[in-house]
């Protein structure tokens, strides 16, 4: 166990030299990585937070609570007490049918029609802003109130929640298509260094093999290089996208207050980078095994 111990720590501190060693080329590896996987982290957050701004915008979506005619204030009061209770509840007003058929007729024009009808046509209504933006959640809160004691009609106004969730999930999907692209094309540029390593150091691994290494031991430094590139590189693509969004929030402040806002982009979550930091090390990690597999199974004369 110490001799395995120390054949990894021994493989750990020639990957930091090697590394070390070509300062440039390092520099240019992890940029190139960085760079790949900030593109997709940066646009899925920019996704996230328009969700977010969206969420919160005088935009969304209302239900409209039509009462019956026989309901009277008792009823009023009774759904006024279930929507202060209700938890998907943003704001809400009452509008009383003659300030209704007032604000119609005047909209439309219709102020002589509406003054030769004998009854107004219109209820009462209660206008519901909700705190919710999936289509499905209010649905269902629709169905909800429209149990209600008193109420008649409850109609939902969402169709520009289901084109924005439509948008949304869009967007996501075409992130997660590029961060597959991506990532397959980062795990070809771990493939592409190491292999460039091993055909350095051929005449090396030519000799450790003549010697007796075994393969695991000739390959174990690569994976370390492959490793340490993937997660190097993704602390590189998370500090990337945090400065990015960094500045920007510098402008976004700025516009949010001319609109009477507190609104800042959400970058990074701690548990989401160290997410990337993993998946972006097993790429270096895949990458390098596929590399230096390639060349131990060739032998000698492939290397």
């Amino acid at each position: 166990m110490r001799s395995l111990l120390a054949q990894h720590r021994a493989a750990a501190a020639l990957t930091v030299q090697r590394m070390l060693a070509a300062p440039l080329a390092t520099l240019l590896t992890l940029s190139v990585i960085g760079i790949a996987l900030s593109l997709p982290l940066g646009l899925y957050l920019m996704v996230d937070n328009l969700g977010r701004v969206a969420a919160n915008t005088q935009g969304q979506p209302e239900i409209s609570l039509f009462l019956k005619d026989n309901a009277g204030s008792a009823t009023q009061r009774d759904i006024e007490a279930k929507l202060d209770a209700h938890e998907g509840v943003n704001e809400y007003h009452f509008v009383a049918r003659d300030a209704a058929l007032k604000t119609l007729s005047k909209n439309m024009g219709l102020t002589d029609a509406a003054a030769v009808l004998g009854k107004n046509p219109l209820p009462d209504a209660f206008v519901i802003v909700a705190k919710l933006a999936d289509p499905d959640e209010l649905e269902q809160m629709r169905k909800e109130m429209q149990t209600w004691n008193g109420v008649q009609t409850a109609k939902l106004d969402s169709d520009w929640a289901r084109r924005l969730n439509a948008f949304l999930r869009l967007g996501r999907d075409g992130v997660w298509l590029l961060g597959a692209l991506l990532g397959f094309a980062l795990a070809a540029v771990g493939f592409n260094t190491i292999r460039l390593q091993v055909l350095a150091k051929r005449d090396e691994i030519e000799v450790s093999r003549l010697l007796g290494a075994t393969d695991a031991f000739i390959r174990r430094p690569y994976l370390y290089l492959g490793t340490l590139q993937g997660l190097l590189g993704g602390l590189t693509g998370w500090l990337i996208v945090a400065g990015a969004f960094a500045l920007i929030n510098l402008r976004v402040a700025e516009i949010a207050g001319l609109y009477g806002m507190n609104f800042l982009l959400e970058g990074l979550a701690l548990h989401a980078g160290l997410l990337v930091l993993v998946l972006s090390g097993l790429l270096g990690w895949a990458g390098a095994y596929l590399a230096a597999n390639q060349h131990l199974r060739g032998g000698a004369a492939a290397i």
